[in-house]
């Protein structure tokens, strides 16, 4: 008999499709939360869609906001990872260059892309679960910062880099609209699919690609260039006051 170490015992057992309880738990509360939220779906809600006992949520996770908390950090460590990936690349491909725009954003937004269309209806409903938390009062702030800042930072040193005369403020105000279109788009709420009458599809991942990325990189550089004229113009006006200054100081008895 196989003698049960720790990490099984925290995994539990396997059931017939290779999946640990923790792992079923894990998929039903994450397709639950996606559709109906937090606060509408109860603990027995996942069991019962999970096939288990009702204890084994306090077994494995200590509780709903534990579990909770698990699931939106089981996927974030997989696009994370991906997403330092594919930054460190360009960066090393580009040196001693900085990177450009576009392909800091492709890097940012394409392992989405790869897992929403390539990995299953479990990253899309994580993706319509991130939706909701980003649009949270409640958990938005706190999950969002937690699990996704370390990396968000790292990409917004980037576009500093590739961006050096930027107000820094400009490159985080168009972090925070290209997390907006990001999380309604990967939703994929049909939204989209009504408002152009079937013209435009919100599953059509390959039209997405090949529009987000010029039309993010677009929206930053705009930005950037109008904030560095604003720049420029306060340079030069303070560079014609000081002449003026000195003569008004020449002419004073």
């Amino acid at each position: 008999m196989q003698k049960k170490t720790k990490a099984t015992r925290a995994r539990g057992p396997r059931s017939s499709s290779g999946r640990s309880t923790r792992e079923r738990i894990l998929d039903a509360a994450e397709r639950l939360f996606a559709a109906q939220g937090f606060h509408a779906v109860s603990v027995r809600d996942i069991t019962a869609a999970a096939g288990v006992d009702v204890a084994l949520v306090n077994y494995h996770f200590g509780g709903k906001h534990a579990l909770f908390e698990d699931v939106f950090m089981r996927r974030a460590e997989v696009l994370n990872a991906e997403r330092l990936r594919r930054l460190e690349l360009l960066v090393a491909k580009a040196a001693p260059k900085p990177p450009s725009i576009e392909s800091i954003i492709d890097a940012f937004t394409h392992p989405l892309l790869d897992r929403s269309a390539r990995d299953g209806p479990g990253w899309k409903a994580y993706f319509a679960l991130i939706a909701q938390v980003n649009n949270s009062t409640e958990f938005g702030g706190l999950m969002m910062t937690r699990y996704f800042d370390p990396v968000v930072h790292a990409f917004i040193a980037a576009l500093r880099s590739t961006m050096p005369d930027c107000d820094e403020r400009d490159i985080y105000w168009s972090y925070h609209f290209l997390s907006g279109a990001l999380t309604l788009t990967f939703a994929e709420t049909g939204r989209i699919d009504n408002l152009s009458q079937g013209l435009c599809r919100s599953s059509d991942l390959d039209s997405v690609h090949e529009r987000l990325v010029p039309y993010v990189a677009a929206g930053f550089r705009a930005l950037c260039v109008r904030s560095a004229a604003a720049r420029r113009r306060s340079r030069a006006g303070g560079t014609a006051a000081r002449p003026a200054a000195r003569r008004k100081q020449a002419r004073a008895p």
